[in-house]
């Protein structure tokens, strides 16, 4: 429908010259201004409608009117797009936004790891004080963004900032009926920054956070998202190698801006830039990074509390980020301890590697006889009683989580097996031992996800949505089916809310011509969950009170033909026995 449209002047003032995109939401366009005299460069987007029923049309003003507002806010920053316009014409709603003239985030990321164009530290930081800034801001209006990627930052040619673009996905805008958005059908562009907790419905302020630092990685890697790999059991994303030189710090900070979990990663993006402003970050050999971490670290906690004097403890996120890089130091070697130290003795060091060994081939007996065998003069024998501790711990877990994932294996609950499974820790032994049972829920998880998507389907035909939806809600978010379910989801419950509304127009219509029997058959079809209800309640009322009444009116009219008839029954009756009577004594004689 592209064609139809190039060369169009809309409202008598915005000419269509070129179209961009075509999303979920709708189409994009470049369109100029005609009404000045240079004829400025703006960006039109046309609103997708799905149906042209008037009580949809109806409730998609009122949403579109109300919406607009919150992109008038927003295109109050700086680094957004200004919001010029909003108008409907002929059924059909268009934004009209501030263009920007510049390039995509695109055009800067390096294509590979070899392609000599890695972003530095500084570079990354400085980026992601940028973007965080306009984070801060969009969250505070209430909203989310939904599709943070290069594609939709904009260095703009006049003074090389930054601009976020592209609000059509945001979370609090509903362009159609229903409160589920099809924000499911993600563009291929997007895929790979959009967190996990987006694609089931659960948008987070810090789905935004997830995504900018899945930009900063593959800013420093030379990796696109799609390309990194992720832990088969805690789904956390490897994105760290020995071909990244990064200091632990920035390391730290980005890991936990795109854990898997929305509820482990920073909060806010206000959470973010302090950190970010807080650490000084300093190009140095590891060595001297590695020496210096902890003093550094603490530095940037007593910062973090004199600027929040009344907290009377730790930011939890700077102890969050102490976490993450004891965490990144285990990686390295034996810990940030054997290198502040003297080196240890090679024999002792293979004791310690020996025992990992058997604790994770299932020995933990084994492995704690050996960790014990250190002597405590050497430099080893800290971290060794501190990994039997430690091992001690993660070892009753693994166990607890084996136990509850084989419990809900044998009571049928596949989803509970696969989530005590992922809450197994780091144990081959385990692992191994848990895996048997992730398989086989798998497969029973897929065989479930059919039987119910078959008995959505038919409900659906029927026009049944609301069972359908019933269906659909049940199947595990483990499934590989969960872009159709939300699909489906979002597809149903629109048709739903078109249904409801079709259903109280038709109401109106048999209760203008007096059958209120009809009408309120049909308000009462009309789900509680749907946004026309509190208006089909309130004519529900109304209209059973009219039945009743005529009900009343017609009982009377009944009675009164009734009383009228009965008289001259009663007359014809005794004029008839008499006459017989009559005739029986004339027979008689």
């Amino acid at each position: 429908m592209t064609y139809h449209i190039i060369g169009k002047l809309l409202q008598g003032r915005y000419q269509i010259v070129e179209s961009l995109s075509a999303g979920v939401f709708g189409q994009t366009y470049i369109a100029v201004d005609v009404d000045y005299p240079q004829n400025p460069k703006c960006v039109v987007k046309q609103i997708k409608v799905s149906s042209s029923e008037s009580g949809y049309l109806e409730m998609l003003r009122l949403l579109f009117q109300t919406e607009t507002q919150t992109l008038k806010l927003l295109g109050s920053h700086h680094q957004i797009p200004e919001f010029i316009a909003c108008f409907e014409e002929n059924e059909q709603f268009y934004l009209v936004q501030e263009c920007i003239e510049g390039h995509a985030l695109t055009a800067e990321l390096p294509i590979n790891q070899q392609c000599g164009c890695l972003w530095s530290e500084s570079e990354v930081v400085e980026f992601l004080i940028d973007v965080l800034g306009i984070l801060e801001f969009v969250h505070s209006q209430g909203v989310i963004h939904c599709d943070i990627k290069p594609e939709n930052l904009i260095r703009r040619n006049s003074d090389c900032k930054l601009i976020l673009i592209d609000f059509g996905s945001i979370e609090s805008i509903n362009f159609g009926i229903g409160a589920e958005l099809p924000i499911y059908r993600i563009p291929v562009t997007s895929l790979g920054y959009i967190p996990p907790e987006q694609f089931i419905g659960q948008t987070q302020p810090n789905s935004d956070i997830y995504a900018l630092g899945m930009i900063a990685i593959q800013a420093l890697t030379g990796l696109e998202p799609l390309q990194l790999k992720a832990d088969p059991y805690t789904n956390e994303i490897f994105w760290r190698s020995q071909n990244t030189p990064v200091n632990d710090y920035l390391a730290a900070v980005l890991s936990q801006m795109i854990r898997y979990d929305y509820q482990n990663r920073f909060q806010s993006a206000g959470e973010v830039l302090r950190v970010l402003k807080q650490i000084i970050w300093e190009t140095q050999p590891p060595e001297i990074l590695e020496a210096d971490s902890q003093f550094l670290l603490e530095a940037a906690i007593e910062n973090d509390n004199s600027q929040n004097p009344t907290s009377g403890k730790f930011s939890p996120l700077l102890t969050g980020m102490k976490v993450g890089l004891a965490a990144n130091s285990l990686v390295m070697g034996f810990g940030v301890y054997s290198l502040v130290n003297s080196s240890p003795a090679y024999s002792e060091t293979d004791t310690l590697y020996k025992a990992t060994e058997e604790y994770q081939a299932g020995d933990l007996q084994e492995a704690i006889a050996l960790a014990k065998s250190i002597p405590s003069h050497s430099n080893v024998y800290p971290e060794a009683q501190a990994t039997i501790e430690e091992w001690q711990q993660q070892w009753q877990v693994a166990a607890q989580q084996y136990q509850i994932a084989e419990t809900a294996f044998h009571q049928s609950r596949w989803s509970d097996v696969l989530h005590a499974a992922s809450q197994v820790p780091n144990i081959l032994y385990w692992q191994s031992k848990t895996d048997k049972l992730v398989q086989q829920a798998s497969v029973n998880i897929e065989a479930q996800t059919e039987d119910l998507l078959a008995k959505a389907y038919e409900s659906a035909r029927e026009k049944d949505f609301s069972t359908a939806l019933q269906y659909l809600r049940q199947i595990p978010q483990e499934s590989h089916a969960g872009t159709l379910v939300q699909e489906k989801l979002a597809e149903y419950n629109r048709k739903r809310q078109i249904r409801a509304a079709y259903f109280l127009q038709k109401a109106y219509k048999q209760a203008s011509i007096g059958d209120f029997d009809r009408a309120v058959k049909l308000l009462r079809n009309i789900p509680n969950d749907t946004l026309v209800y509190a208006q089909a309640q309130v004519k529900l009322n109304e209209y059973t009170q009219k039945q009743r009444l005529l009900a009343d009116n017609q009982k009377v009219a009944s009675t009164n033909r009734t009383n009228s008839f009965v008289p001259k029954k009663s007359v014809t009756r005794v004029e008839y026995l008499q006459g017989a009577n009559y005739l029986q004594e004339v027979n008689i004689r």
